[in-house]
């Protein structure tokens, strides 16, 4: 089943990118598709990666350990994209390549102080809720600054960008200033910290990838349009 759907619907996503970034005057070349398996069976994994597909994101720890040990880790770039509970976080390192979701300083502190030693430095991106929403997780606008400023002294943890996610509304104005203040933020994070080495905006999900893309987005986190609903 998941072979079939993506066969039917990847070349369907790629051309919408591929338009987006058009637009935008960029190449698609510059956006990672990050496939969220979130919910679907080992099956959808298998079929993303027939086709080709090696960035996969989950957004629960669990599932995603439970999921990376059944396929061949050296097969599969997994992408921590959803919430991190300060308790079990550390295993994090064990499976992720890139975690979306550093959103407080607390958590931070304890992925360094239980990072083994020797151990390269957890590639992460930083949570900003840039819409206010308080049903989203992350830093304000107000905050990042002061939190990067602490971040970036941290040895075992390396700062590659920053995640938001947009307000689930049909008002692509709301949506596409979402994304345009968080890259604004990126591009202030870079001239206020010389050592700030952020290149990466993940934003942009099936909803609202085009505009996220035409925002400036550099990897966008898609399931429902490429896998289907989840099953129940």
């Amino acid at each position: 089943m998941y072979r079939r759907l993506l066969e039917d619907m990847l070349p369907a996503v790629r051309e919408r990118l591929q338009q987006a970034a058009a637009r935008a005057s960029r190449s698609p070349d510059e956006v990672r598709l990050v496939v969220v398996t979130k919910g679907h069976p080992v099956e959808a994994i298998e079929a993303a990666l027939a086709m080709g597909l090696r960035d996969l994101g989950e957004n629960r720890l669990e599932e995603l350990a439970a999921k990376a040990g059944q396929v061949m880790p050296s097969s599969v770039n997994w992408h921590m994209v959803g919430h991190l509970q300060r308790r079990t976080a550390p295993r994090v390192r064990e499976f992720a390549s890139l975690v979306h979701s550093l959103d407080s300083i607390r958590l931070a502190e304890r992925l360094e102080r239980t990072a083994p030693e020797g151990v390269p430095p957890l590639r992460l991106l930083v949570q900003v809720n840039v819409s206010g929403e308080g049903s989203k997780s992350g830093f304000s606008p107000e905050e990042l600054f002061w939190a990067l400023e602490r971040l970036l002294g941290f040895g075992t943890l390396r700062v590659e960008g920053l995640m938001t996610i947009a307000p689930f509304t049909q008002d692509e104005g709301v949506i596409r200033r979402t994304f345009s203040d968080l890259r604004g933020l990126q591009e202030e994070a870079a001239e206020r910290f010389p050592e700030f080495r952020g290149k990466e905006l993940s934003m942009g999900m099936s909803n609202d990838f085009e505009l996220a893309v035409e925002e400036g987005s550099t990897i966008v986190r898609i399931g429902s349009a490429l896998l289907g609903e989840r099953p129940e």
